[in-house]
This record gives structure tokens, C-alpha cells and sequence, in this order.
């Protein structure tokens, strides 16, 4: 009877600890595998946050660039036109309506500036309006290809001069628009009886570069409402500087290269109601 008594209180005790021992496994093995589906849970979250973070950093960069393209582009568009008595301008919006809104600059609304594509030959024009968006002027030029840098300051309309590209007559434009240019060795013109000289200071890009007109005791008047301009083109005619004194009575002008290379100088100066062109080649480092 003892036995039987000791037998089952035995076996009791070993039924009880078996399933407390069950019963704290199965509780880990729950409690960690709920841990770890939490755990990536979060994980998952995380990942997803730093996703759309990602592309929040890269979205103000693309309507940054989008921006600048926009920047770019003209809101003015331009197209000129010949015949043999006239050069025709149109200037027209994006939408296609005619630009009347226009401030004047230096006396004049409007100035255009043609060089033929050897770099040669050098125009500084000023059509008359004629209608709203039109402007015309005497043609002069002879048979030959051209470029034409309009130069406006529209209001509200961005705008940046670039070449216009156009032909007078029927000429035989060759693949090879023009020779490189030849760097002066001396800055030192003399056209007409009148000498000009030209000293700069160090011609290097993203500085101000500063350019000096002697005139020799010639006795310069206003041109355009300034004692002299100076218009600058690279020598493949697509960069574009018009520069304008620094002070009033004196040739000293200032600007700035973006770009190293050849450049060809227009110094324009006006003496006894004559104006003339006086031309300087540089390279800028």
C-alpha cells in the first residue's frame, strides 16, 4: 500500500514538473518570435522612412534643376530677316505675341550688333520700331553669312543675348565658318589718323578684368550717352559682353570672363560726330 502511495506521489511530481518545464519553453520561444516580428516590423518601418526621406532630398534637386533650365531659356524669341533694303526684326513671347514692353538702354530700345562669321566685319546698329514687336534698318551689309546679337532689357521677361545666325544674299557659307583668331601682340590701333591703346589688368576668368583706352589727346564725346562701349565676342561668336565706362568722362572699363580662350575687342569711341570701331584680339587664362 506504501508503495503504491509512494508511486503515485512520484509520478505526480514528475507529470507537474514535466509541464512547468513545457509550459516556460513554450513561453520563450513565443515571447522571442513575437520579439522578432516586432523587431522587423520596426525594421520594415524604418526602412520605408528612410526611402521617403531618400526621395525627399532628391526631389527639391530636381525642381532645382528643372529651375535652372528654366532660367535659361529665353522668354523673348527673336528672328531677323533681310532683303535688299532692310533688316526685319520680330520679337515675340513664348505664346507667340508681339514684345512691346521695353526699357531704353543707353538712348536707344533697341541695339544690334552683326559680325560676319570670319570675325571681320563689326556693326553696331539701331533699328527703329515700327510696329509692336517690329523694328527694321537700313540693310548695308554685303553678300555673306552673319550673326546677329539683339541687345534689350524687356520688362518682366527674361531674357539673355544670344547669336542669331542669318545670311545676306545667296553666299557660299563653307563647313569651316572661320580661322582661329591671332592674338595681338601689341594692343595698339590706329584707324583714320586717330590711335587708340589698350592695357588690361591679368586677363583671367571669374575675376574683374579692367580694361584701359588711351586715346592720345583725342577729345571723345558721348556716344549713346557714355564716352565709349565695348563689345566682346569669343571666337566662336556665342559668348557676348557690352561693356560701358566705370566713370563718366573716362575710357576705363570693367568685366569678367566666365570662360579661357580667344576673345575679339570692339572699343567704340565717338571723335568729331565720327564713331570707329577700334579691334583687339586677347586670350584670357
Amino acid at each position: 500500500m506504501k508503495k503504491w502511495i509512494i508511486s503515485s506521489i512520484i509520478y505526480l511530481a514528475i507529470v507537474i514538473v514535466g509541464y512547468y518545464t513545457f509550459d516556460a519553453l513554450y513561453l520563450e520561444d513565443h515571447t522571442a518570435s513575437e520579439h522578432g516580428s516586432e523587431h522587423n516590423t520596426d525594421a520594415k518601418e524604418t526602412e520605408e522612412i528612410t526611402e521617403s526621406h531618400t526621395s525627399h532630398e532628391t526631389d527639391p534637386e530636381d525642381e532645382h534643376m528643372h529651375g535652372d533650365e528654366v532660367k535659361e531659356e529665353n522668354q523673348v524669341q527673336i528672328t531677323v530677316k533681310e532683303d535688299k533694303n532692310k533688316i526685319y526684326l520680330t520679337l515675340e513671347d513664348l505664346s507667340g505675341n508681339p514684345v512691346t514692353d521695353l526699357e531704353v538702354n543707353h538712348e536707344k530700345l533697341l541695339h544690334l550688333i552683326v559680325v560676319d562669321n570670319h570675325l571681320d566685319q563689326f556693326f553696331h546698329l539701331h533699328p527703329e520700331e515700327t510696329g509692336p514687336g517690329q523694328f527694321e534698318v537700313d540693310n548695308k551689309l554685303e553678300e555673306g553669312a552673319y550673326k546677329a546679337f539683339v541687345d534689350i532689357k524687356p520688362t518682366n521677361l527674361e531674357y539673355e543675348v544670344q547669336p542669331i545666325a542669318f545670311t545676306v544674299g545667296n553666299p557660299t557659307i563653307n563647313e569651316h565658318v572661320h580661322g582661329s583668331l591671332e592674338v595681338d601682340e601689341n594692343f595698339e590701333q590706329t584707324i583714320d589718323g586717330n590711335t587708340v591703346t589698350m592695357t588690361t589688368t591679368p586677363l583671367v576668368t571669374n575675376q574683374a578684368v579692367t580694361l584701359t583706352f588711351d586715346v592720345h589727346g583725342a577729345k571723345l564725346e558721348p556716344y549713346l550717352g557714355a564716352m565709349g562701349h565695348v563689345v566682346i565676342l569669343d571666337e566662336d561668336a556665342k559668348q557676348y559682353l557690352h561693356v560701358h565706362p566705370l566713370e563718366g568722362e573716362k575710357p576705363v572699363f570693367e568685366t569678367q570672363f566666365s570662360k579661357p580662350g580667344t576673345y575679339k575687342i570692339w572699343a567704340e569711341f565717338q571723335v568729331d560726330g565720327k564713331v570707329t570701331a577700334y579691334p583687339f584680339v586677347i586670350e584670357v587664362k
